[in-house]
């Protein structure tokens, strides 16, 4: 059973200075995972985990991560403000994006990032919009379909993403001619993944890739990007992936690959998101109203617009009723937001403990892909962040949104002053 970070007491506490929705951090797990997962990997000496901004798009928590030895991974014009202005740059950005604008790039250039073509093409719109820098890496795409022990992850030769080999290997001579001196290689090939093989079966693809690759072209290949892909378990069987095995795996096969090959100094590089950020975040919500028809309703004061993902996926997202944990979960509800769209709901037939309103209700897993991917349909707000700190206090790290922020777009016409 999942178990929420904080007490039914701290939350009430907590919710009488933050009105509820809003998105609760916890530091202190935010913390010790970002130490797992270094530890893990702590066996290459230029081992870097790079941050998905996207996942979580908040300074406090970039900060956080800045201060325990995370870069970060931008994928767009405004990620990379976000991390200028909480003072990463140079090489500690990653900075991976498609359909890329030539103002995306010259910023990336300015601030010294690291950038990840996705594209052959993209190689002249670079070079033409911003110039070639010395350290470049493409995006490699297999193509296919990719398995791990007979079960299929995922379709790459479906994505947009990613060159073909023989892409990455005229692009890293064109680069080459054109200026660059070291090079990386980065795919993602599978999302939320909870089985501990699939970084060891990404990193020996990849790692027979960059042989080649050097093999091929004298290309100075100095890391190779695993980029994001494991995930949490966010139905409560579910078992979590073992970054230390994981960890172990990708050695192997470094070992196995690279090693032999006079690569042994190649820096191995991450991108996660959803593993770093979403079981340390929770939204939190109140019941408010019940209806009785022709199912049971439970409605609270968050929406889709706060959680997507449910909506979007059909997502399981646990629910603790915060004081319930012990009753019986003998009532079985649809948890919905208030919304003009019939798919905002939390739960559906989801059997919880019997519901007052009133009651705090705690939506877990939702740290990473979870405020981020708000919006305002509806005319709704965004709501509030805070951040649970390790000495037990609590810091607004993001207001709630008000009807000004809302009308804000619209200044120029002077209907809402």
């Amino acid at each position: 059973m999942k178990r929420p970070f904080v007490s039914k007491e701290q939350l009430e506490e907590i919710a009488e200075q933050y009105p509820t929705p809003f998105h609760l951090y916890d530091e202190r797990g935010i913390r010790a995972n970002a130490r797992r997962l270094l530890k893990a990997f702590s066996w290459n000496e230029g081992y870097k985990e790079f941050f998905a901004v996207k996942a979580t798009p908040n300074p406090a928590i970039m900060r956080i991560l800045k201060e325990e030895g995370c870069g970060m991974d931008c994928s767009s014009y405004t990620e990379l403000m976000l991390s200028e202005a909480c003072g990463i740059t140079g090489e500690d950005i990653m900075f991976s994006s498609n359909v890329t604008p030539a103002k995306d790039f010259r910023y990336a250039r300015e601030l010294g990032a690291v950038i990840n073509l996705d594209d052959y093409t993209h190689i002249d719109f670079l070079n033409e919009t911003a110039g070639i820098p010395e350290i470049i890496s493409c995006r490699y795409n297999p193509g296919g379909t990719f398995a791990v022990s007979n079960f299929v992850m995922d379709e790459p030769g479906d994505a947009k993403y990613g060159m073909t080999y023989d892409q990455m290997k005229d692009g890293f001579i064109k680069l080459g001619k054109l200026g660059a001196k070291r090079f990386g290689i980065h795919a993602f090939l599978a999302s939320n993944t909870k089985a501990n093989e699939y970084y060891p079966e990404l990193a020996r693809i990849l790692f027979e890739v960059a042989v080649s690759l050097k093999n091929d072209t004298g290309a100075d290949i100095r890391f190779i990007n695993l980029s994001g892909g494991i995930g949490v378990p966010y139905e409560p069987d579910e078992k979590a992936p073992d970054v230390h095995t994981i960890g172990h795996g990708v050695k192997k096969a470094y070992e196995k690959i690279l090693v032999p090959a006079g690569m042994g100094q190649a820096a191995v590089y991450t991108e996660l998101g959803r593993y770093m950020l979403a079981p340390y975040g929770v939204l939190v919500t109140r019941a408010i109203h019940e209806k009785h028809i022709y199912k049971e309703y439970i409605g609270v004061d968050a929406c889709a617009a706060n959680l997507m993902r449910p909506a979007m996926y059909g997502a399981y997202h646990h629910i603790t009723v915060m004081g319930k944990e012990q009753a019986p979960h003998d009532h079985k509800y649809d948890i919905t937001g208030g919304l003009c769209e019939n798919n905002d709901k939390f739960a559906i037939d989801r059997m919880l403990p019997k519901i007052d309103k009133g009651d705090l209700l705690v939506i877990h897993d939702t740290g990473a892909h979870g405020f981020s991917m708000g919006y305002n349909y509806n005319g709704k707000l965004r709501s509030a962040e805070v951040l649970l700190k390790e000495d037990g206090s609590t810091e607004l790290i993001r207001r709630a949104e008000e009807p000004k922020d809302y009308f804000a777009t619209f200044d120029f016409t002077g209907l809402f002053k």
